[in-house]
């Protein structure tokens, strides 16, 4: 029996949500919960990805989309949506940015070519000499030197020497400390992810995006920490490598050569590494 497409997504969606309902078991969330969450998504979903142009999204059409009641319907366009996805990206990009700008600009490091230790303001009397405020201002957009100084003490990608200067801690905005902001980039990143299978999987899409992987299931657990170090000097390098091109081409921070009428884009580059036991009979 060959089995159809509606199958075949249907044991796409229970494997892609296995890690997600584990997740949200470890931290005590009822099926209720997860089932309120989810009718929100298909509401948001509807109302911004399937709206016809030039006409109000009705309830009807809401419900007929995604097959929840009109009184569901209703409630759930009616209410605050629960994340405002934009400004959470947008908090995230903000200071890893200025991360990643860190350990590719050159003005900003010391004598051995690593990211230098930086005082918060320039020094007296040392003209030219890079803080980070200079940092703050020339790769962070709109934020300010203190609110990144915060958000990265906060997370524990920086710390502060006894003299006030600023040492980076992690060569990328991992947030080591703090649960939250790792839920937060969970929740950018696999949509991120996600949203670009869904449109490598559309038939009307003109270029795909760049998907790849490499995968083998016998490896010997003696491997793996070499396989890690390898990825983590290899993808590190080739992360900030892109991060270098894409800045050079950020509005934000550089002059705009297209007008400032132009529609603004974003994009994203993202690698993962996973490993389990996987004891299975050939």
């Amino acid at each position: 029996m060959t089995e159809s497409n509606a199958d075949k997504l249907d044991r796409a969606i229970v494997v892609l949500l296995r890690p997600v309902v584990r997740l949200v078991l470890k931290r005590g969330m009822a099926f209720g919960r997860f089932s309120e969450l989810v009718k929100r998504a298909y509401i948001e979903a509807a109302q911004k990805d399937f709206a016809v142009p030039d006409r109000r999204l009705s309830i009807s059409r809401v419900a007929v989309l995604t097959g929840l009641t009109r009184k569901e319907a209703s409630r759930l366009m009616q209410s605050e949506p629960i994340v405002e996805e934009a400004t959470v990206r947008r908090h995230i990009n903000r200071a890893a940015r200025v991360v990643s700008a860190w350990v590719t600009d050159s003005v900003y490091h010391d004598r051995r070519g690593e990211p230098g230790s930086l005082p918060f303001y320039a020094e007296d009397g040392a003209e030219g000499s890079p803080s980070f405020s200079d940092l703050v201002v020339a790769h962070g957009g709109d934020v300010t030197p203190r609110a990144v100084l915060d958000e990265l003490l906060r997370v524990g990608a920086v710390d502060r020497s006894e003299d006030g200067r600023i040492r980076l801690v992690e060569r990328a905005y991992i947030p080591s400390r703090d649960e939250a902001e790792k839920l937060q980039i969970l929740g950018t990143d696999v949509a991120d992810l996600v949203a670009a299978i869904e449109h490598n999987l559309d038939p009307d899409s003109q270029e795909p995006f760049f998907q790849r992987k490499v995968a083998y299931d016998n490896l010997p657990a003696a491997y793996l920490p070499a396989l890690r170090a390898l990825l983590s000097e290899k993808g590190q390098r080739l992360l900030e490598e892109l991060n270098d091109d894409m800045a050079g081409h950020d509005r934000d921070v550089q002059e705009a050569d297209d007008g400032a009428s132009a529609r603004r884009h974003r994009a994203m580059v993202g690698l993962y590494y996973y490993e389990e036991e996987h004891d299975v009979e050939s």
